[in-house]
């Protein structure tokens, strides 16, 4: 396999470092990170830019990139320090594409370009969260017209977000789980907003969903298909998810670095200490693993071969090194990096959220032990 970018790749990747050095966006994102606020207008500039058109098909003005594309951009924009984790919409046309109405579609559409914050599942509940099949939100079929009722909770972008799909089991037959897209706006709804440690740019809220109001037209994809298409989609947030946590993992090794040339203790830099020196060693085999596991899993998803087992080990390794990394930048930063306002700090809390949401550390080892195992069963 040849990881090499192409001239396409590489000319959007100059674009985003241009981007990133129109102005100082990490006061931008500090901003958004203290108040809890979605960084629309960087979002926005990534749009223009046609990152939000990487994996869209020609035929909707699309560049048909792939995945190794996406992995490219994601690299460049977390080594300069953007909060990739706010983008996980971006790339999620496809499914709306293969699954949803042309009405759905249309809806969807007409927020591309705009850095708003477009839509995004409602699955997790408080007594459902790894073991979905115990949801107990119900859509129920009554004079023509359907009726959700239920309660969610952790669900990202919800604040801000004009469409939800939200995933129920219907209440004459709890073996069937379909998914609903529903309008915000609808009464019935009620938010309550949630603070978090990390991933602050973010929302995250509770939402209750009494006798919302729906039509059969409202329906997500096939009745009774809800796990099927959420499976795929938890692959492909999982592998953004650890492309995220890599971009954090080497923009916080080449800050520490830097660091590390210039502060001086006892007469010399500390980056000729061997103390440090060792730090940056294993610093620098986490974020080259990485990124080697990432291109790899990417170039298998653009050939058709990327399964599950794939993403799980993406997640759970980079979640988890990536942490470690910036742990270890910490300590290098010392209290620059605790009492200061380097954006060190802000990794550190985005990462340790990153080992619980969208599939915790526990189920990422089920499943990529699973997959190990499965491969060698017949033999």
């Amino acid at each position: 396999m040849d990881f090499r970018l192409t001239d396409e790749q590489e000319l959007l990747v100059k674009g985003i470092q241009d981007l990133m050095a129109r102005e100082n966006w990490e006061s931008y994102f500090a901003e958004c990170d203290a108040k809890s606020e979605y960084p629309e207008r960087f979002v926005k500039e990534l749009a223009d830019l046609g990152v939000d058109s990487l994996l869209l098909p020609e035929e909707y003005d699309g560049f048909d990139a792939g995945l190794v594309t996406v992995t490219a951009v994601w690299e460049e924009l977390g080594r300069l320090g953007a909060p990739t984790y706010v983008l996980y919409q971006l790339p999620g046309f496809n499914t709306i594409l293969r699954e949803g109405t042309e009405e759905q579609i249309e809806k969807i559409m007409a927020l591309r370009g705009t850095g708003k914050q477009m839509w995004n599942s409602a699955i997790t509940e408080p007594g459902a969260g790894s073991d979905v099949g115990s949801l107990q939100t119900t859509y129920t079929r009554k004079d023509g017209k359907v009726y959700l009722n239920g309660h969610k909770t952790f669900i990202t972008s919800s604040a801000k977000a004009p469409y939800l799909v939200v995933m129920a089991r219907d209440s004459e037959n709890y073996d069937t789980f379909t998914e609903w897209f529903v309008d915000m706006k609808k009464p019935g709804i009620k938010l309550e907003k949630l603070t978090k440690l990390g991933l602050r740019m973010d929302s995250c809220c509770e939402i209750y969903f009494d006798n919302v109001e729906l039509e059969e037209k409202d329906m997500f994809g096939k009745e009774g298909n809800g796990f099927n298409r959420v499976k795929e989609e938890f692959d492909f947030e999982r592998f953004l998810v650890a492309c995220t946590n890599y971009g954090t993992a080497y923009c916080a090794l080449e800050d520490a670095a830097k660091y590390a040339n210039q502060r001086v203790q006892f007469g010399e830099a500390i980056g000729r200490t061997q103390l440090i020196q060792e730090k940056f060693c294993n610093m620098a085999i986490k974020v080259t693993n990485m990124r080697n596991m990432l291109y790899e899993a990417a170039w298998k998803y653009d050939h058709g071969m990327m399964t599950s087992g794939d993403a799980a080990m993406c997640k759970y390794y980079c979640a988890n090194a990536a942490f470690e990394v910036v742990d270890d930048a910490m300590q290098v930063l010392g209290g620059v990096g605790i009492a200061g306002d380097h954006r060190i700090s802000r990794f550190w809390r985005d990462l340790r959220v990153d080992r619980v949401s969208g599939g915790t550390d526990e189920m990422q080892i089920l499943t990529a032990g699973r997959a190990v195992l499965k491969k060698y069963r017949n033999q």
